[in-house]
């Protein structure tokens, strides 16, 4: 999917114009008022940003698909393909982007959603008991990669808008969550990893592993 429109995701636009008509009304009357509402229509305007990335080359790189610090960096059993697998989780915050981006060029192969709680993100449990979307991506020369949206505390919306058989480009934006959450990607054993715990990382740009 494609999209046009770089620095603001389009997922902010109503809110960001409830919130500066608000503001503006408000200013009409009263300034004291309308800056606590001029603060808020700014995080907003921050939290949707949605700047362009620059992709990185290399066919064998696999990119972040999200913006924040990597929490996890080790051997995992991937419950969605049933395999053992090398896990590379990253943490949103508020204030990081919030656009998620494919970390592969490759097709949708399976999707699957599941309803769940809205822990906080960073905790382990949160992989597998909040609210998430997965999907299993095959690369074009045929390694797995497992891409799940993980709902956090705060988090209370994941979009997606690939489905089965959807092709990706490496860094190409699928989804967004809104404030605050997580995704986990599942790699082949043999993948080699290029982060460490703590690092943080861009959608799209900053190279998570190598296939």
């Amino acid at each position: 999917m494609s999209y046009p429109h770089p620095i603001i995701a389009r997922e902010g636009w109503p809110f960001l114009a409830i919130a500066t008509t608000i503001s503006a009304i408000v200013s009409v009357y009263s300034w004291s008022w309308a800056i606590p509402l001029w603060i808020v229509t700014l995080f907003i305007l921050q939290f949707f940003r949605d700047p362009p990335r620059d992709i990185p080359s290399d066919v064998n790189a696999v990119v972040s698909a999200a913006d924040g610090k990597v929490i996890v960096v080790e051997k995992a059993y991937d419950e969605y393909l049933k395999r053992d697998a090398l896990k590379i989780s990253v943490f949103m915050n508020v204030f990081n982007v919030h656009s998620n981006r494919s970390p592969v060029d490759g097709a949708v192969q399976q999707q699957w959603y599941f309803e769940g709680q809205f822990l906080n993100a960073a905790m382990d449990k949160a992989s597998l008991e909040n609210e998430r979307n997965a999907l299993w991506i095959k690369t074009l020369d045929g390694k797995d990669v497992t891409c799940v949206q993980i709902a956090g505390l705060i988090a209370r919306r994941i979009l997606c808008y690939v489905e089965t058989k959807s092709p990706l480009t490496k860094g190409q934006r699928f989804g967004f969550i809104r404030f605050g959450s997580r995704v986990d990607i599942y790699l082949p054993l043999t993948a080699t990893p290029k982060v460490s715990l703590g690092d943080k990382v861009s959608a799209g740009s900053t190279i998570l592993a190598t296939l």
